[in-house]
């Protein structure tokens, strides 16, 4: 059956829906069972086709209006002007839109995805904010691009999706040292690590950070922990600690109702 997830605040918004889908409810097997929605891994193609089918379904939305990209781990962000044909996603690490009858979409399996409304001004967005991207400004970038629609900024309000916890994400001093030549205050996104030269680096801390620095209208998150919740959430770094050969990705999503 499958299950869905929701943040509070984020249901008080009238005009706008959202949905964190967990990985149960879907037809994959094996490493992908079984709501795998990710089109980047080895999964049947048929089975992620069934896969998105079900939840925009569950959307009560057509598959016709699910809409995503080619996450690049960068900081392009695009606007949706018209829904563009399968195979042909852009490729961008975030979406923003005010058009009707879109669902923005990505899959994770770590990275945390963060969802934007602004319903004053009827626009929405998504941005995919790994390491990578959150270090080259992809969520500022996100926030930009919708103010240049038309949205207020300090009515702007953001959800985190479920993602790996600082405790679950050993990194090596050569990315410790990629943040601190940023900042030497990022050195406060990282704690020692079980081995020597290692640090356990806290993403979703530096993710929450640049969103609460927009000073937006609200900044909430799911919390919850990708790595360790195995029964609900896919995920890259528990798949390589166990020695996978691949792995697949749940469902985040934002829409006009």
């Amino acid at each position: 059956m499958i299950e869905i997830i929701q943040d509070a605040d984020f249901n008080q918004l009238k005009s706008i829906g959202h949905g964190f889908f967990t990985r149960k409810g879907g037809v994959s097997e094996g490493y992908y069972r079984s709501l795998n929605c990710s089109s980047s891994c080895s999964d049947k193609p048929e089975h992620i086709k069934e896969n998105i089918r079900r939840a925009m379904a569950y959307l009560n939305k057509t598959v016709d209006s699910f809409t995503t990209v080619k996450n690049i781990h960068g900081n392009q962000v695009v606007v949706v002007e018209t829904q563009w044909l399968p195979g042909k996603e852009p490729q961008a690490d975030a979406m923003v839109t005010c058009l009707p009858n879109i669902v923005l979409a990505s899959d994770n399996a770590d990275c945390p995805i963060v969802l934007f409304a602004e319903e004053q001004s009827g626009i929405i967005g998504l941005a995919h904010a790994g390491w990578k991207g959150a270090k080259l400004n992809i969520i500022e970038n996100t926030v930009a691009k919708m103010v240049s629609l038309g949205a207020k900024q300090n009515n702007i309000s953001a959800v985190i999706s479920p993602c790996i916890s600082q405790d679950s994400y050993e990194v090596n001093s050569e990315f410790h040292q990629q943040f601190l030549l940023i900042n030497r205050a990022n050195t406060s996104y990282f704690a020692p690590g079980e081995k020597s030269g290692h640090f356990q680096f806290n993403l979703f801390q530096f993710v929450k950070d640049k969103l609460l620095r927009l000073a937006l209208k609200s900044v909430t998150a799911i919390g919850l922990d990708t790595y360790k919740n195995e029964d609900l959430f896919f995920s890259c770094r528990r798949a390589y600690h166990q020695g996978d050969a691949d792995f697949g990705g749940q469902l985040s999503c934002i829409y006009f109702k």
